[in-house]
């Protein structure tokens, strides 16, 4: 008999507010949010401690539902970590890009940004008009961790601002990369 995977979610740099998709879904699916010491000022290798904790005191195998700075979090995670075989799979949407001129100074902790294949299926949604991560970026992106890409049109960063509410499409894109991961 198969356990329901452990979801945690990984916010992106400042957290998700309450009209986010991922507060939406940690409310109304009970999945766990990945608690940082600093959400203002992210230091990669503190949010890496947080993550590596999590996935250690989940029951059972982890899925990942990363947005935004939470992408580049997993991939960090990942190259460090002994406990990835423990990650079923990776839901990354709207990954930021810290090598951005104008993101470089607040997230320098965050580059060079880590482009090894991940160890465990990789689904990543892209925008074409995200201010935080051009979608040529995206499609690096993925094919470094080894993700299928999904192109989510104009749809921004995927956030609260792009009218996503609940998100079922999202939700049943997820429960699709769990099921093919086995």
């Amino acid at each position: 008999m198969m356990s329901t995977p452990t979801v945690l979610l990984l916010p992106g740099w400042q957290n998700s507010g309450p009209a986010h998709w991922q507060s939406r879904w940690e409310a109304l699916h009970g999945f766990t949010r990945v608690q940082q010491h600093d959400w203002m000022q992210p230091l990669r290798g503190d949010w890496m401690m947080q993550l590596e904790e999590a996935v250690l005191a989940a029951p059972t195998p982890v899925v990942l539902v990363a947005h935004s700075l939470g992408c580049i979090l997993t991939a960090a995670w990942a190259q460090h970590s002994q406990n990835t075989h423990r990650v079923k799979a990776a839901f990354l949407v709207g990954p930021g890009d810290p090598e951005r001129e104008e993101l470089q100074a607040p997230l320098k902790s965050w580059w060079p940004v880590v482009m090894d294949k991940l160890p465990f299926a990789v689904e990543l949604l892209g925008s074409r008009n995200d201010p935080y991560c051009t979608y040529a970026r995206a499609q690096q992106f993925a094919t470094a961790w080894g993700a299928d890409l999904v192109d989510c049109g104009n749809a921004g960063h995927l956030n609260a601002d792009s009218g996503l509410g609940d998100w079922p499409e999202g939700l049943a894109r997820l429960q699709a990369l769990v099921a093919r991961a086995g």
